[in-house]
């Protein structure tokens, strides 16, 4: 049986590794397509983060790292409630940690410099990209999050014959919905992903955050309700 203390430390490093590596792209290795990885390279890191994770960490906790997938399998009726709010603080923490580390390794680099929704941060409105309003940014985060929860419900179902390729799946997903996305939000569907590099970057992105709490939790919860009523209903025990 697994222990509660090696699924925590599971969420915590996955999250960690999402944060860094996802973030990271944007930071490090550069959105301008030209002389860096350009939108489509950080839409496959943050994909192939996912993957890495639930190949290394799936059996273990799950591989959720990501608060609004916890609270959603609540809702799905696959996980009990004590046990999504020992998830939610690992991955929390696990995405502070995550940006914690860009920032010391971004800050190091002798032309860094700390602009709004510095670190990969989420945001929208005047000075962010393709400069959405919060209409735009809300719609997207709830619908881009149903999506990625019904994908995440069918390809982990027991009823899934395909079921060794959900991490794939989940991964490929994510990818997807990056491309549409980024010049949007620069694409939460987490609020742990949201959460740590707005801690430490502050100003906008902190102030913005609420979105990234709310909307993707709903749209978890909405999948969740949505796939138990009209897809795949829940065996009366």
């Amino acid at each position: 049986m697994i222990s509660k203390t090696s699924k925590f430390v599971a969420e915590m490093f996955g999250t960690m590794v999402l944060v860094l590596m996802g973030c990271g792209s944007a930071v490090i290795a550069g959105a301008d397509g030209t002389t860096g990885v350009g939108l489509l390279g950080i839409s496959f890191a943050f994909g192939l983060s996912v993957v890495a994770m639930a190949y290394a960490i799936g059996h273990i906790s799950g591989c959720h790292i990501n608060p609004a997938i916890s609270i959603a399998m609540v809702a799905a009726g696959r996980m009990k409630m004590d046990e999504a709010v020992r998830y939610v603080i690992a991955q929390i923490i696990g995405a502070i940690i995550g940006a914690g580390i860009l920032y010391l390794i971004f800050t190091n680099h002798p032309g860094a410099e700390m602009k709004p929704w510095a670190l990969g941060s989420n945001g929208w409105g005047t000075g962010y990209l393709d400069q959405y309003n919060t209409v735009a940014a809300f719609v997207a985060e709830f619908i881009f999050t149903f999506i990625f929860l019904m994908v995440i419900l069918g390809s982990t179902s027991t009823k899934n014959i395909n079921g060794g390729f959900a991490g794939l799946a989940i991964g490929f997903s994510l990818v997807l919905i990056h491309i549409v996305g980024i010049k949007i939000t620069g694409v939460s569907v987490n609020p742990a992903r949201s959460i740590g590099p707005a801690i430490i970057a502050g100003g906008e992105a902190l102030s913005q955050l609420w979105l990234f709490i709310t909307a993707p939790i709903l749209g978890g919860i909405f999948a969740a309700l949505t796939y138990n009523l009209l897809m795949e209903k829940p065996e009366v025990k």
